[in-house]
């Protein structure tokens, strides 16, 4: 069968891919699968209302009872999904993606994203067009539905220490990249008593103060901002809000696994122990900090819903992926941006700068590289890797984690394209490209024997 989710939900360029008939019948597919009452949301996107809409009809044509929330947050729709006791939830948002992309991303009943085997079940419906069809006294409606943001906003502040925030005197620079987070975050912030300057915090769906993927490049603006204004931290969301990058007292710009090692560590810390959860593909850092603070790490495959059903599973303190998504369970398990912020701001009023507590941070130096590969060879390729490192140590997690002296690599198939990524990390740029020339060699040699 066809594959309709990609990693994060159904996405592509408006009008040419996510079209409204899309829109209908992917709404029509979640709808037959999750019955009952389904919330909605959209991000800033200037094609959002034709796709909620189209969504909407979908579901409502197979007989769910919409609740519209409007503009907001990923996560805020997620913590009203679960919170409501709803039948799951819908967000139409691309994301990071440029301004002509939007998507479809569908949340499950507890507020997590719809694990893969349920997705199964929704594509099934959509690819054989077998969808609920009730009479026209058992259609679904539409209700517009206010107060998901202030219950969001009010749980966020619950779960940090107000008084030791505002105490502190922080000033931050705020940049919500025109995105969801513009309706959200700097409310926040002035609950919590934090001088905030905003930047790109006016929702508007074509991105005109920088592209929404909180790159280096794409922050220009805020890391200057932070500079000029003698900041605290800088924050930064993506298109919706569900994940944070920062900027030091200093200017820096923040990786996100360094973020990631900083909050592992405060909270294994504030807990006196406890379980961080996350990829394979993060940093040893992260690693390092955890186990220095009295904590454990626990590896899982790539992606933001495996985190957070690994989290459950096993009861964990803390998990997050390296691009600024970070999952705190006695709030909800989703990433969540609001949260992280909040959240650091917290750690920065306790325990001090952005820059000490970055200096303890052991750094690392990451090779990244993609290699074509063709789809029916990837069982193939990965199993002749494991035979070629078979004197190393190897994890098979997700794809083929090879650690060496001083770094590792992961060879990990992509899941939406034929080729193969090759992360290599290691203390030094140059051990880094060591690794990643020898596994790269390794990769080639065995694709090519295959090929032939």
């Amino acid at each position: 069968m066809a594959r309709l989710f990609g990693t994060n939900g159904v996405r592509g360029v408006v009008n040419e891919f996510m079209d409204g008939q899309l829109a209908l019948d992917v709404g029509k597919a979640v709808g037959t699968f999750m019955k009952g009452r389904v919330a909605i949301g959209c991000d800033s996107r200037t094609s959002a209302d034709m796709v909620k809409s189209a969504c909407a009809a979908g579901l409502m044509t197979a007989g769910a009872e919409v609740l519209d929330l409007g503009l907001l947050p990923t996560p805020a729709l997620q913590f009203f999904v679960k919170n409501g006791h709803l039948s799951g939830g819908v967000m139409i948002t691309a994301s990071h993606n440029p301004p002509e992309f939007n998507g479809i991303k569908a949340i499950d009943s507890d507020g997590t994203e719809m694990p893969r085997e349920k997705e199964l079940a929704i594509e099934a419906f959509y690819f054989q067009k077998e969808f609920s069809r009730p009479d026209w006294k058992q259609i679904g409606s539409s209700t517009r539905t206010t107060g998901a943001i202030a219950s969001y906003q009010k749980a966020v502040l619950a779960n940090v220490e107000r008084k030791v925030i505002r105490a502190a005197g922080l000033k931050v620079v705020l940049d919500c990249a025109n995105g969801a987070g513009s309706v959200c975050t700097p409310q926040i912030l002035e609950e919590l008593g934090v001088r905030t300057i905003t930047l790109n915090c006016n929702p508007l769906g074509t991105f005109p103060g920088h592209p929404s993927e909180p790159t280096e490049e794409h922050l220009k603006d805020l890391i200057a901002m932070v500079k000029q204004t003698g900041a605290d931290l800088g924050i930064a969301h993506d298109g919706d809000a569900d994940r944070t990058i920062f900027i030091d007292d200093k200017g820096r710009f923040v990786y996100g696994d360094r973020s990631l090692a900083v909050v592992a560590g405060a909270m294994v810390v504030e807990n006196g122990g406890g379980v961080v959860v996350t990829p394979v593909s993060t940093s040893l850092c992260v690693e390092e900090v955890v186990k220095r603070s009295g904590g454990e790490v626990v590896y899982t495959r790539v992606g933001a819903p495996i985190v957070a059903r690994k989290m459950i599973e096993i009861d964990a303190l803390f998990g997050g992926e390296e691009n600024g998504g970070l999952i705190f369970p006695k709030h909800q398990y989703c990433r969540d941006a609001a949260m992280t912020a909040a959240k650091m701001i917290e750690i920065l009023a306790i325990e001090g700068s952005m820059s000490s507590l970055l200096a303890k941070v052991p750094d690392y130096c990451l090779d990244k590289r993609k290699l074509a590969c063709p789809d029916l060879a990837k069982e193939d390729v990965l199993k002749a890797v494991c035979e070629a490192f078979a004197e190393q140590r190897v994890d098979t997690t997700d794809g083929v984690k090879v650690y060496f002296e001083g770094g590792w690599t992961l060879i990990r198939p992509s899941g939406t394209e034929p080729i193969f990524r090759i992360y290599s990390e290691g203390k030094t740029e140059q051990k880094a490209h060591e690794i990643a020339d020898r596994c790269e060699k390794v990769v080639r040699e065995i694709l090519g024997s295959i090929s032939k």
